[in-house]
């Protein structure tokens, strides 16, 4: 069975995430982004992370963000949130997520995030089992710009 590599989903703008100029809170693009891919991994892949982290005690926490704000997104507004795997270890999980207007025309932001695999009750760093080794070869769909810098100039101008 082939899966999805790039995963896709809608949400609205909602007023309490939004600031005076009805312009989305740059912190609240984190929730957005990063609900959509918890939604979408569910959906996709039948991966619960919670589930999975009450049933193995390991789970991922994140290690780094990083974020470029390059339209609004505003009250009410429909976006269209697109996320990949774009790169993993036997520790470590890279994903970038993107979000565009509904029709997917306009970019608006780039994540990169990086999550770490932790066992939870030893409090430490945790290497990823097979099978979970196995879907992520699976979903890996890589980018070819090297530095969050570019990948963001790059996309900047990419007609989707």
């Amino acid at each position: 069975m082939e899966i999805q590599q790039i995963l896709e989903s809608k949400a609205v703008i909602r007023f309490q995430d939004c600031d005076p100029f009805n312009h989305l809170n740059n912190a609240e693009y984190f929730n957005y982004l990063i609900n959509a891919r918890e939604d979408q991994v569910i959906e996709n892949y039948g991966l619960d992370i919670y589930k999975h982290g009450k049933e193995t005690g390991k789970s991922w926490v994140v290690s780094t963000h990083q974020i470029a704000y390059l339209r609004p997104a505003v009250l009410m507004e429909t976006v269209t949130i697109q996320s990949q795997l774009i790169n993993f270890t036997d520790k470590k999980l890279f994903v970038e997520i993107r979000m565009f207007d509904e029709t997917k025309s306009v970019l608006k932001a780039i994540m990169w995030s990086s999550f770490s695999y932790f066992d939870l009750l030893k409090l430490s760093s945790a290497k990823h089992s097979e099978d979970l080794l196995q879907l992520f070869e699976q979903a890996k769909l890589s980018v070819t710009e090297t530095t969050f810098e570019d990948r963001v100039k790059s996309l900047r101008f990419q007609k989707v």
